[in-house]
């Protein structure tokens, strides 16, 4: 009975764990190429 609490549990740990690593790396990509995040966007600079 434990493992059926526990799975759901577990899964939604991994799944928002996943999604932070996701976000962590396309703002590093997006500073690379010399833009900027804002909201989840990334926002090219125009000089």
């Amino acid at each position: 009975m434990f493992g059926l609490i526990r799975l759901p549990f577990l899964l939604a740990v991994a799944f928002v764990a996943g999604m932070m690593y996701e976000r962590s790396e396309k703002g590093k990509l997006c500073d690379e190429i010399g833009g900027t995040t804002r909201n989840g966007l990334c926002i090219m600079r125009t000089e």
